[in-house]
């Protein structure tokens, strides 16, 4: 496990690294870059090899619905969106609203 820092090399004698991730300081969306330089035994060093990870919001976000629990019949009433939010790290930009219809 490694904590990567831009621009700094780590070095590993294991042909894997795992990135570890602060939660509190995730990478940010969008694409991100890692390079990778080999030396062999004889201190032969390879020309670097670069890969573009594509760091996404994956969680998809929670709507919460607030509404009255009863209202009087022929009256106009509020729905109540305010409360939804995205634990991914992005915002809620739209809310889509639907009557689905009498319930028994």
């Amino acid at each position: 496990m490694a904590n990567f820092v831009i621009g700094t090399d780590i070095s590993t004698e294991t042909p894997t690294i795992e990135v570890t991730v602060d939660p509190s300081k995730p990478l940010p969306i969008g694409r991100q870059r890692f390079r990778l330089v080999v030396v062999d035994d004889s201190g032969n060093v390879s020309q670097g090899d670069e890969v573009d990870v594509i760091v996404a919001d994956q969680t998809a976000p929670t709507a919460v619905l607030g509404a009255p629990r009863v209202v009087a019949s022929g009256s106009s009433f509020k729905l109540d969106g305010s409360k939804s939010f995205d634990a991914g790290g992005g915002r809620v930009v739209k809310y889509v609203w639907t009557y689905v219809g009498p319930q028994t």
